[in-house]
C-alpha cells in the first residue's frame, strides 16, 4: 500500500505544481510528501521533477510516467467501489462536458456502462467557464473542459486527460502556398474568441504576427470544420483528438510554423466528493478512448 500512497503524492505534485500544496490536499506535511517522492525515484531509478525553489515541474520521465500513476490509482479506485458495493449507491452522476469532448466522453461513457448497467449517468455541454461554475454549483458532478492557466483552488481536482495541437485546416483544394499566406489571402473562419480555445488560438495568430481576414465567427469546432471541408474559408484550430480531420479528403491539415500550441484536456471535480470513485474511473475510460 505504500506504493500507493507514493502514487497519490506523485499525482497531487503534479496536479498542485508543489510539494506544499500537494501535502495540503492529502493532508499530509511537506516532509512527508518529500521523503515519499525520494523513495519513488529511489523505485524507478529516475528523477521525476525538475526542482526550482519551491517550485517543481515534471520532467521528461514524469511526464512519461504519470498517465500509468493514475491510471493504477483509477485501477485502485475501481477495486475498491466494487468491494464496497457503491454502484447501487451512488445514484445519478452528472458529468459536464465542452462540447468537443463529447464525442469521446460518450465512448468511455457507453464503455463504463456496458460493464455496468446500473450506473446513472447524465452528460450536459456547455462552455469552460459556465461548467466551472456548474461544478462549484453542485449542478455537476465533475466537467470535462479546457485547461485555463493560474493556480487553482485545493477545494477541486484537475485530471490531465489529453492534449491537442493548434492547427491551420485548409480545403483541399486551396491553392498552395505557406500558412501565412493561405491565412492572410483567404476568408478566416474564426472559433468563439470568448472561449478558453479561441483566446489559445488568438494567442497563437499573435505570437506569429498572422494577419487573417475574418469572414465568420462560430461556436462550434466541428462547425468550423464542416465550413472549411465545404470550401467557405481556412482556419486555425485544435486538432481534435477523436476527429477525422487528418484522413479527410476534403481537408489539409497544417502544422503552424515554430513552437506547437497546445489545448490541455481535463476533468474538474472538487478535491473530495462522495462519486469521486465513479469520475476516476469515467477518467479513466475516456483517456482509453482518445
Amino acid at each position: 500500500m505504500s506504493t500507493l500512497r507514493f502514487l497519490r503524492a506523485f499525482d497531487a505534485i503534479a496536479r498542485y505544481g508543489s510539494f506544499a500544496l500537494a501535502a495540503e490536499h492529502l493532508s499530509l506535511t511537506q516532509s512527508a510528501i518529500s521523503m515519499q517522492m525520494r523513495s519513488l525515484e529511489e523505485t524507478f531509478g529516475q528523477q521525476l521533477f525538475d526542482r526550482a525553489g519551491r517550485t517543481v515541474v515534471l520532467n521528461a520521465m514524469g511526464k512519461a510516467l504519470l498517465p500509468h500513476a493514475q491510471e493504477m490509482l483509477a485501477q485502485y479506485e475501481a477495486m475498491r467501489m466494487l468491494a464496497a458495493g457503491l454502484e447501487a449507491q451512488t445514484g445519478p452522476v452528472t458529468i459536464g462536458a465542452v462540447e468537443s469532448a463529447v464525442s469521446a466522453l460518450a465512448q468511455a461513457v457507453a464503455k463504463l456502462k456496458t460493464a455496468r448497467p446500473s450506473l446513472e449517468i447524465r452528460i450536459v455541454t456547455a462552455r469552460s467557464i459556465e461548467l466551472a461554475a456548474q461544478l462549484d454549483a453542485g449542478d455537476v458532478d465533475c466537467a470535462v473542459l479546457v485547461d485555463t492557466p493560474g493556480r487553482r483552488s485545493a477545494r477541486v481536482r484537475w485530471t490531465p486527460l489529453y492534449t491537442e495541437p493548434v492547427v491551420a485546416l485548409v480545403p483541399a483544394g486551396v491553392k498552395s502556398g505557406s500558412v501565412a499566406q493561405l491565412l492572410n489571402d483567404e476568408r478566416f473562419l474564426r472559433f468563439d474568441s470568448t472561449q478558453r480555445t479561441g483566446i489559445l488560438i488568438e494567442r497563437a495568430l499573435r505570437r506569429r504576427r498572422y494577419k487573417v481576414n475574418v469572414f465568420l465567427e462560430l461556436s462550434s469546432l466541428e462547425g468550423v470544420a464542416a465550413l472549411v471541408r465545404q470550401g467557405v474559408g481556412v482556419t486555425v484550430v485544435p486538432l481534435l483528438r477523436n476527429s477525422s480531420w487528418a484522413h479527410d479528403e476534403a481537408l489539409r491539415v497544417l502544422p503552424l510554423p515554430g513552437e506547437t500550441e497546445f489545448r490541455s484536456v481535463g476533468m474538474l471535480e472538487r478535491a473530495e466528493h462522495e462519486k469521486k470513485h465513479i469520475t476516476a474511473l469515467i477518467a479513466q475510460q475516456l483517456v482509453a478512448a482518445v
